[in-house]
């Protein structure tokens, strides 16, 4: 699928980082530069995106989705129903020719379906963060209008900036952003008690942050290359009596497990409102 992905033309409406992400990532798996398009309202963004990258910029939404085979929708949730309705009162067969990828958080494809002309075709993804360094991971949904090749082309994008999973429902992006999409600031959140408690207990900031993230990064790396579950890998560090079960119980009686478990659950049920609360039809349109 590389291949054909090299061969499509991409547009971005929206320049923000989770774009600039995914142009590095596209340019990197050997998408030409001249191939790829971004459209954004801020000029510092738009002289930015065509310096560091090569690719062609607009102010005008409509001019990249006219130029593009796969659009990949970069807006602030809010603006999403009313950057694509504008779109397509502007140029109704223009929106519904490419392939449409959403990464906004908490818009549902009934939201960006019906924002766009019936039978178009529609991704909803959800990336995380490290995505910033290829290395994040990516779930997404596809529209019923949406072929095996469509969702091909989908995860081969993605996969550019790190891991993908392609959900078999929509229901599930909701526990997805709950884990995935906001567990970096979990992870984020135990590296820096991590590091300061190796302070408290007279490391210098420096190496204690040091030997933090390696920490992490390197357990990631030994569940992620092995294969084998969590609960081995631990068993495998716990030695009878000595000082890492004498840890591990401390972890227990502050209730961690527990606080992951109602961080996620919580997390999950928020996303959950906020695309409820999602507006389902197109609103009023503004100038694309």
């Amino acid at each position: 699928m590389e291949g054909a992905l090299a061969e499509l033309r991409i547009g971005f409406v929206g320049g923000g980082a989770m774009a600039e992400a995914l142009v590095t990532g596209l340019l990197a798996a050997g998408v030409c530069a001249a191939r790829i398009r971004a459209a954004d309202p801020v000029a510092a963004r738009r002289e930015h995106l065509a310096v560091r990258y090569g690719i062609a910029v607009s102010a005008v939404n409509t001019e990249v989705v006219a130029a593009s085979d796969l659009v990949v929708v970069a807006v602030k949730p809010a603006l999403v129903v009313p950057v694509l309705s504008a779109i397509t009162a502007a140029e109704p067969a223009v929106a519904a020719r490419p392939l449409w990828l959403s990464i906004a958080a908490g818009v549902p494809l009934a939201g960006l379906a019906g924002a766009l002309a019936p039978g178009t075709r529609v991704v909803r993804a959800m990336p995380n963060t490290p995505a910033l360094v290829r290395a994040g991971v990516t779930a997404f949904v596809a529209s019923p209008t949406c072929s095996a090749a469509d969702r091909a082309l989908a995860r081969a994008l993605c996969e550019t900036v790190g891991s993908v999973w392609e959900a078999p429902s929509e229901a599930l992006l909701d526990a997805v952003t709950g884990l995935s999409g906001s567990g970096p600031a979990y992870v984020f959140v135990f590296l820096e008690a991590l590091s300061d408690a190796g302070v408290r207990v007279g490391l210098p900031r420096e190496a204690a942050s040091m030997l933090a993230i390696q920490t992490v990064l390197g357990s990631a790396r030994l569940a992620l290359e092995t294969g084998r579950h969590p609960a081995q890998l631990k068993d495998q560090v716990t030695s009878p009596g000595g000082t890492t079960i004498a840890g591990l119980e401390r972890l227990e009686a502050a209730g961690l497990r527990a606080a992951v478990y109602e961080a996620v659950a919580a997390a999950t049920a928020r996303s959950r409102q906020l695309g409820e609360a999602a507006p389902n039809e197109p609103l009023k349109p503004t100038p694309g």
